[in-house]
């Protein structure tokens, strides 16, 4: 897999001429991945005690409606139920019955993840659904304007298919597999925009001002066809965001979102749950979409971290390759479950841009720092969206291999650095010292939230867990070092057949 790869991840440096033969040719990052709706807010005054009254027992009883099969964006199918559907852990249910050599993208496949758009719009008429009660503009008010443009298949264009650039070297062939199979299609994200879409809609009749926002990995870049879904509901944006306690406001809105979901839209959302973590939110599956949702309140930074990684996700070909690489390793290994004491998703794409920050010739900037302007943390958030598309790819002069770069996260994580006296800061592009606050004293994994400088690891609070994942670093370090194939480490054909 790894051939040559001496210096584990930091290798000498070609000449600039040499460059051009990385796996893929520089993207174009002038895509402009819309993130707000442009459907007028209704004016209403936002009222706890009318919101209450509306689902205290008024709601319509709504019969189950049989839903046909439906096209996604792109031609692929939405799958549909007319009756509840168990859980079945993160494996989506589409995805069951299909064979190995169908599920698989192939490497020239034009289906790959193109540019991202999260616009409040459902697709054509004839292609989209409704949910039961949902309010026909006409009939709201006269001055209700919806937005109903079709949101159009993107265009292969906006990225070109790889197999038109250079294809990769062979010593990269395990990585790029397994990212062309696993990394979310343009249908994943059709389905959750469908559903954001729609649900934004029942939810304004409770609290008018409100925006629903995709956020997450599924917009960050880092998403897998296998990717929950994760939504922050904004109750009020203008002129600047209605402030919520999450110990008590947010708890209070999301059980009114639970009982809408439990009650008028029962035959479309599956078990929603509300789960009172320290940012409490409302679990459910959509059954339309075979998607899994989490959905918070006004946790504004999650909008605001969505579009600094999305920028990091383009600025340079081989960071999501490798990011989900390490991100479905981790979960084989069953060190990527925050509820379990171990590392959540967003802590190890931290770390991963962390690692690629401090090499000696490093192959990611910090973006806080050369760009502040477009990630300055009280900008508006109809402008947050814009960042991805103002900022220009970065030419490394490291040539390092996915192979290499990925041995060396696991030596770097496994031998150099310092636990119990560094925190990771992708904010200032180094391992700096911890800070000594109560939430950074006597913590195992310190890693530093670009823009609330909280710390995105606090869940793992134990020792055991912590030495569990200290071992699987270096492990797969001595591992890879002496095999050079991901196998040893993560079984391919399993993985991809899990998505």
């Amino acid at each position: 897999m790894f051939p040559n790869s001496s210096n584990l991840g930091r290798p000498p440096f070609p000449p600039k001429h040499q460059q051009e033969n990385n796996f893929f040719k520089k993207l174009p990052l002038n895509i402009p991945p819309t993130l707000l709706s442009h459907q007028p807010i209704i004016d209403a005054q936002f009222n706890f005690q009318n919101a209450a009254a509306l689902l205290s027992g008024n709601l319509a009883t709504i019969p189950a409606v049989t839903l046909p099969s439906m096209i996604s964006g792109n031609g692929s199918p939405v799958c549909t139920s007319d009756a509840p559907t168990p859980f079945r852990g993160r494996k989506r249910l589409s995805e069951q019955s299909l064979p190995h050599d169908v599920k698989r993208q192939r490497f020239n496949s034009h289906r790959s993840e193109t540019a991202v758009v999260n616009q409040a719009v459902p697709l054509p008429e004839e292609r989209r659904y409704s949910f039961p009660g949902s309010i026909q503009p006409p009939l709201f008010r006269a001055d209700y304007i919806p937005d109903l443009t079709p949101l159009h298949p993107v265009q292969d264009t906006l990225f070109p298919d790889p197999v038109k650039t250079t294809l990769p070297v062979a010593k990269d062939k395990q990585v790029l597999e397994l990212f062309q199979a696993c990394q979310q299609q343009t249908c994943d994200l059709n389905r959750k925009e469908l559903c954001r879409t729609e649900l934004q809609r029942e939810i304004q009749l409770i609290f008018p001002q409100s925006r629903l926002f995709l956020v997450g990995s599924s917009l960050n870049g880092f998403g897998t066809r296998s990717s929950d879904g994760d939504l922050c509901l904004v109750i009020k944006e203008e002129p600047v965001v209605f402030q919520v306690n999450q110990k008590t406001e947010a708890r209070h809105i999301l059980s009114l979102v639970q009982k809408l979901f439990s009650t008028k839209l029962s035959s479309y959302i599956e078990r929603p749950q509300l789960i009172r973590a320290k940012v409490p939110i409302v679990k459910f599956r959509d059954k339309v979409s075979c998607v899994e949702f989490d959905l918070n309140v006004n946790n504004i930074v999650g909008i605001r971290n969505t579009f600094l990684l999305r920028t990091y996700a383009y600025i340079e070909n081989r960071v999501r390759p490798l990011v989900l690489v390490i991100k479905k390793w981790a979960s084989f290994h069953d060190i990527n479950d925050a509820s379990r004491g171990t590392l959540s998703s967003y802590s190890l794409v931290l770390m991963v841009l962390h690692y690629l920050q401090t090499l000696p010739e490093p192959i990611l900037p910090s973006l806080q720092k050369n760009y502040p302007e477009s990630f300055d943390p009280a900008m508006q958030l109809h402008l947050v969206h814009r960042a991805p598309c103002t900022i220009p790819p970065y030419l490394s002069k490291n040539g390092s291999s996915l192979g290499d770069l990925l041995i060396g996260f696991f030596k770097y994580y496994a031998t150099e650095f310092d636990w119990s006296h560094q925190m990771i800061s992708v904010r200032e592009a180094k391992a700096i010292p911890r800070p000594d606050g109560i939430e950074w004293r006597n913590k195992f994994i310190c890693v530093e939230e670009p823009f609330d400088r909280t710390n995105t690891a606090r869940a793992v609070h134990e020792k055991q867990k912590f030495d569990i994942i200290k071992g699987e670093f270096l492990k797969s370090w001595q591992v890879l070092r002496d095999k050079k194939d991901l196998n040893r480490i993560l079984p391919l054909r399993s993985t991809i057949l899990k998505r």
